[in-house]
Formats: structure tokens, C-alpha cells, sequence
């Protein structure tokens, strides 16, 4: 099997994808999409992803996009690693809620506080209140250590790099549960060879 491509700048979403790779023993070749220069935007690329954004996966004649998306790929793709439930695992129903719960209803409440946006009718806006999106995020976070209980998934990678994002603009606040499982999860060897990695290739491209 060939190994899987990541379309990858560092300081973007990619990182969550990284992050995902580096949990399964680093199984994705990295190809960096230059923003600053873009290279999002040539033909080539945009043939890949039509929204000009990273990251972006490429295996085997397949093209993932989005971050959560690409995670998810990645754990059935190397479901030897034990980051995804089985199909037939009554605990996968709660595996994709989850995961897609981040970026569906977590992220569009961030921007829409972080950028000061009222909505005048909530419900209008997918995630409903930012009280609501807190209320569901205490019962994903009291399964356990991990999202599905005792062992981390792929769902822990999404939610875990969006939380710490999250937090760390001031978008959600770092406490109680939401802190002890943004230090449990940033304590993975994984997360710090994500960093480390990011961290070369942001002082190779001069993104510091």
C-alpha cells in the first residue's frame, strides 16, 4: 500500500491531521503547501482541493479533505492501530457523533465569539448558544479519559486540537474537564513530534 500524501502547511488545520499521523507511527509522506507564497491557489493544487485550503490527503487513488475527515480516513485506513471502533462496534455511532460534533458545532460557536457575532435567532445558526455547545461538550468529555472511555480514537485527536485552539485564543475557557482532557490529550508523545515537526518546517518556510 502506498503511503498516504498530507498536503501540509504549518500554524493551520494540518496540524490536526499531523497530529493524527503521528499517533499511527508517522504514515503520511508531507507535502508542504506554501501559503505565503500561494501555492494553494496554483492550478495543481486547487485539482486536489477546489477551496484552496490544507490539509489535504491523497492515497491510493483517493482524496480526503477537512480535518476531521482526513483523521477519520487515516484510523480505518490503518485500523491496525486501534484508533477507530469497528463498524459493527456499537461505540462507533458515538466515534463519528463527536468527532464531527468539533467542527460543526465547537468551531462555528468560536468564530462567531471570537469575531463578535450575534446571532439573533440561534437556533439559526447549526450550533444553537454557546451554553448548549458547553452542555454537550461536558457529557463527550465524562465517558472517561477519552471520548469513547478508556482508549483514545481519532474523535480524541479532533476534539483535542480544537479545544486547545479553543482555548488558547480565549474562544472557550481552560477548566475543570475541559482543561484536565486539553493536558491529558497535548501530553501525547505524538502531540509533541507534531509540534516539533510544525515547529522546523514554520522556521524553514519563515513562518516564526
Amino acid at each position: 500500500m502506498a503511503k498516504p500524501v498530507l498536503y501540509y502547511c504549518p500554524r493551520t488545520r494540518a496540524e490536526t491531521a499531523m497530529w493524527m499521523s503521528e499517533e499511527l507511527g508517522g504514515v503520511c509522506d508531507i507535502k508542504i503547501v506554501n501559503l505565503k507564497t500561494g501555492d494553494h491557489k496554483k492550478p495543481e493544487f486547487l485539482k486536489i482541493n477546489p477551496m484552496g485550503k490544507v490539509p489535504a490527503l491523497t492515497h491510493d487513488g483517493v482524496t480526503v479533505t477537512e480535518s476531521a475527515a482526513i483523521c477519520v480516513y487515516l484510523a480505518d485506513a490503518f485500523a491496525d492501530k486501534g484508533f477507530a471502533p469497528a463498524l459493527n462496534d456499537p461505540k462507533r455511532g458515538a466515534y463519528y457523533r463527536w468527532t464531527f460534533y468539533a467542527p460543526s458545532c465547537i468551531e462555528p460557536m468560536m468564530l462567531d465569539k471570537l469575531g463578535g457575532v450575534k446571532r439573533e435567532n440561534s437556533m439559526a445558526a447549526g450550533y444553537g448558544s454557546e451554553e448548549d455547545v458547553l452542555k454537550s461538550l461536558d457529557v463527550a468529555l465524562s465517558a472517561g479519559p477519552y471520548i469513547l472511555g478508556d482508549n483514545v480514537t481519532a474523535a480524541d485527536i479532533v476534539m483535542g486540537s480544537l479545544l486547545n485552539f479553543a482555548t488558547m485564543f480565549g474562544a472557550i475557557e481552560k477548566k475543570g474537564k475541559i482543561a484536565d482532557y486539553i493536558d491529558r490529550m497535548t501530553a501525547r508523545p505524538a502531540y509533541a513530534k507534531m509540534q516539533e515537526i510544525s515547529a522546523k518546517y514554520a522556521a524553514d518556510l519563515g513562518y516564526e
